[in-house]
């Protein structure tokens, strides 16, 4: 049952009841705002004026009828027919009154010309006096007053069916991701006949609105679902739990209608062990000590279902899950069900959205990727994304040292990997049963003192693109050109890169006065975000009815995804408030690139064009937010509607999930008029500071799938 929106405060556009819980603080800067337009009807008798105090005037019309009436219209009582006396219009003759009608129209004449004169002066002379500031932000205010107006056209344009709510999809549609359909790209010549390769065309992306599975719950609060999820929330059956890899069935266990991950048995006991013997192959104490030695960031490839990247977050690590589209079984579905960061993606034909020299590891556990094939292109792009210094773990029963255990293939195999990584300039740190740890050279001229055609050449300027979306594998190192190659080794370490002095901004050229004005504006709009949302979603918030006591720290929210982050304000002001959410940061591509700027501050990002459907599975965060976005894809040449915008975050988000958006007054009120059509709850609320601004919050009900 879908909780009401806002709970204290009544009203709501498309059915948000009221309730009890906590309202919304008077202390906070945002206050609502109905802006609902009523229509007002116009009244008849346009003839006629009426003034202030609602006696009946006489119009111009009227009286040049009385001057030109004759004395025998007149009524006996000396009054007209509209209620004034006769007395005062007794004027000799019918002459007289034609001279006195035009004498009162050359002066009204004269009058109107010299007050047009008058005003025309007064706002010539306004307009040069007024500041050049105030025009353009006129003129601004006008710009997007257009813009909204050509929306509403454009919807008015479709008549009756402007306010028609957006239909739910068919159940095929539960688990679908756009822009991965297998059997369409199996047929595109396009894919090269890999299934798993991205395919974003036209028509990939459906403007309905995705329905939960049948039996879908709410996920439970972290951090009890990091732990625990809902095997109705996922697709997947029991025996494909049970009959999965055997490092994966060791980690996973089915109780009745739940996925357990709880180190009930030998489960993160495995985990454990296993991230500390990484650690010792690296040349540390303990796994303990992956922060001190530069590690903030992991990018693990074919994740298994984020138990690594689970155990690792413990560690103070980021880990991001990156793994093929499945039909069934999905590691990044059951990934992000347990609330850590994950997304589709793969190394099968083009480089993943990430900038060069980004993650301080890259990690495989027996991931599928067959790094011996492609001439080595797909190590090549693991080197692409390491940093310089940074470490690769490939654990593979190819690695096994056994000689008589391995078989000829195997060996083959092997020993391309291991001369391929030599030519990228690799050292191997360690070997140890099945897991090798190799490290990314931190100097550039190991690269010039290989021998002649030994390894892949350094990328030419042309080819060295720093922030590739969806670019075709390179064969050539990249990276090397960019300014931000620095060993992990000499950079700070977390949680001090989280803010970045004036010389590491220079390189992403950013102000320092700017980067601290957006860092304090955050500051202040998380503070007034709790205010308004914090008695339904973070500490304060009642438990619900027949719910045990959650843990601290009672978080309904999980994960955030910020769809225009610009600097990771939203990101880093969340961790200085002590919130335990983690945010997948997403820069447009329509926007200046600042993503490499993100990641270097220790988070998570990606960049994506907001015209194509975001790499995840439905249901995946528990809050989108949005500042700015629509004023940046408006000022776009046209690709897409706002309607495939909206249907889209309706697919991201979770049942009884949160949009915040910000954004001028025009567009936010076009915003929640889809808002409605995908039958939110809604709600406008005011910035006092700013009356040109508005944020739109709204709350995805939970709809049950009817049982046929």
């Amino acid at each position: 049952m879908s909780r009401p929106l806002l709970r204290g405060v009544s009203g709501g556009v498309s059915g948000g009841g009221g309730g009890g819980g906590g309202g919304f603080t008077e202390t906070s800067q945002y206050s609502y705002d109905d802006c609902q337009k009523k229509d007002r009807k116009e009244k008849d008798g346009a003839n006629l004026m009426r003034s202030p105090n609602g006696h009946t005037s006489i119009s111009m019309s009227k009286l040049i009828s009385i001057l030109y009436n004759s004395p025998s219209k007149l009524s006996k009582s000396g009054v007209v027919e509209n209620g004034f006396g006769s007395e005062s219009f007794k004027l000799g003759g019918s002459r007289s009154r034609r001279n006195l009608a035009l004498l009162i129209l050359k002066f009204s004449l004269v009058l109107i010309v010299i007050l047009a004169l008058s005003g025309s002066l007064w706002w010539t002379i306004s307009i040069t006096t007024s500041s050049r500031g105030y025009i353009l932000r006129g003129h601004r205010r006008i710009q997007e007053r257009l813009v909204s107006d050509l929306l509403e056209i454009g919807e008015l344009s479709q008549g009756a069916t402007r306010l028609k709510e957006v239909e739910f999809c068919s159940p095929e549609y539960e688990n679908y991701v756009p822009c991965f359909n297998v059997s369409d790209n199996i047929a595109s010549a396009d894919s090269d006949g890999n299934p798993y390769d991205r395919q974003c065309g036209h028509g990939s992306r459906q403007n309905c609105s995705v329905l939960p599975p049948m039996n879908y719950r709410v996920p439970l609060r972290w951090p009890t679902g990091k732990d625990v999820i809902w095997v109705a929330n996922v697709k997947i059956t029991a025996q494909q739990v049970l009959t999965s890899g055997s490092l994966t069935k060791r980690m996973m266990m089915l109780e009745e209608d739940q996925i357990s991950f709880r180190s009930d048995s030998l489960t993160f006991d495995g985990i454990e062990d296993y991230s500390h013997q990484i650690a010792e192959m690296i040349g540390l104490r303990s796994d303990s000590s992956f922060i001190q030695a530069g590690v903030r960031t992991v990018l693990d490839i074919g994740c298994g279902y984020g138990s690594f990247g689970a155990h690792l977050l413990s560690k103070q690590l980021l880990t991001m899950c990156v793994a093929n589209y499945e039909d069934s079984g999905s590691q990044v579905q059951l990934t992000l069900e347990r609330g850590l960061p994950a997304m589709v993606g793969s190394f099968s034909a083009k480089q993943l959205p990430y900038p060069a020299v980004s993650f301080d590891m890259v990690h495989c556990a027996r991931c599928g990727v067959d790094w011996d094939q492609r001439d080595g292109t797909f190590l090549v792009e693991v080197d692409r994304l390491l940093r310089p210094g940074g470490f690769f773990v490939w654990t593979s029963p190819l690695t096994k040292q056994q000689g008589s255990a391995r078989k000829k293939e195997n060996h083959e195999k092997w020993t391309l990997v291991s001369s391929f990584a030599e030519n990228l300039c690799w050292d191997m740190l360690s070997q140890q049963d099945e897991t090798v740890v190799w490290k990314k050279t931190s100097e550039k001229d190991c690269y010039n003192s290989r021998k002649s055609g030994s390894g892949p050449p350094i990328c030419s300027k042309g080819r060295d693109v720093e922030s590739p979306y969806y670019l075709p594998l390179e064969s050539c190192i990249g990276g090397t050109r960019s300014r931000r190659w620095i060993p992990i080794e000499q950079r700070t370490t977390w949680p001090s890169r989280l803010k970045p002095n004036s010389t590491e901004l220079e390189i992403h050229g950013v102000l320092p006065e700017d980067f601290a004005e957006d860092a304090l504006n955050w500051n202040s709009a998380i503070r007034n975000y709790w205010s308004l949302l914090s008695p339904l979603l973070f500490s304060d918030h009642p438990k619900r009815p027949g719910d045990e006591d959650p843990s601290p720290p009672y978080n309904m929210l999980r994960n955030v995804l910020d769809m225009n982050a610009r600097f990771g304000g939203l990101n880093s002001a969340l961790l200085e408030a002590g919130k335990s959410v983690w945010v997948m940061n997403v820069v447009p591509t329509s926007s200046q690139n600042y993503l490499p700027l993100i990641l270097d501050r220790g988070f998570l990002g990606v960049l994506h064009d907001w015209c194509e459907a975001f790499p995840t599975y439905p249901r995946t965060y528990d809050m989108v937010h949005a500042d700015g976005l629509l004023s940046l894809e408006t000022n776009q040449p046209k690709r897409c509607t706002t309607l495939d915008l909206f249907t889209e975050i309706d697919r991201l988000l979770r049942p009884e999930g949160w949009v915040i958006l910000h954004d001028t007054a025009p567009l936010i009120e076009t915003a929640r008029a889809l808002a409605t059509r995908l039958k939110w709850d809604a709600r406008v609320v005011k910035i006092e500071s700013n009356n040109e601004e508005r944020l739109l919050i709204c709350q995805k009900p939970l709809f049950k799938t009817q049982a046929k």
